[in-house]
């Protein structure tokens, strides 16, 4: 789970909604592009919840559905990269909670959300195809608590995806992620 990844890769996501494809390009943020690869690899994104997904702002995934799963990643932290990329609509980025935080989950932005780039958020791949599909994931639930009624985080790491579909069954989901072979 440490391999270098391509330079430029595509990754295809099959969801419950359709599918999309984000193109990763390593020189706008080598360690997450790394990180992304290998997880999306390893199947790790499969079965994923888009568990926080708020209009006019993100779609975010990547807590792992078996809780020891989770739990093993929750620590295994990725160095920041430096913002070469702004956050805007379609642009792919790794959640933190701070410096040097970043571990598995991710964000697609769903509008210009330039703001996130001095607060260290650095973009490393886009939505290329399939778009249209990341606005259709469900948004009904919100913002997550305790700042909303959405999936609470620390349940997620700690419950898997039994919480999210027992309270959350709206949710969509990665059904699989690969790495696709003809990439540019």
């Amino acid at each position: 789970m440490t391999k270098t990844s391509p330079e430029v890769f595509e990754a295809q996501f099959e969801t419950s909604k359709g599918d999309f494809t984000i193109e990763v390009h390593r020189s706008w943020a080598p360690y997450g592009a790394d990180r992304f690869h290998n997880l999306v690899h390893n199947g790790f994104y499969d079965g994923a919840r888009f568990f926080r997904v708020l209009d006019g702002f993100v779609a975010q995934f990547g807590i792992h559905r078996d809780p020891e799963i989770a739990a093993i990643w929750r620590t295994q932290t990725i160095p920041d990269d430096p913002v070469g990329q702004s956050n805007r609509r379609g642009y792919v980025t790794y959640a933190m909670a701070g410096p040097n935080t970043r571990t598995t989950q991710v964000f697609i932005n769903l509008a210009d959300n330039s703001r996130l780039d001095g607060m260290g958020f650095a973009p490393f791949g886009v939505v290329v195809e399939g778009m249209e599909v990341v606005d259709q994931l469900y948004s009904g639930y919100g913002e997550g608590a305790p700042r909303g009624a959405g999936p609470a985080q620390p349940r997620i790491q700690a419950e898997g995806n039994a919480y999210l579909d027992r309270e959350f069954p709206e949710l969509d989901f990665v059904k699989r992620a690969t790495i696709m072979e003809s990439t540019p």
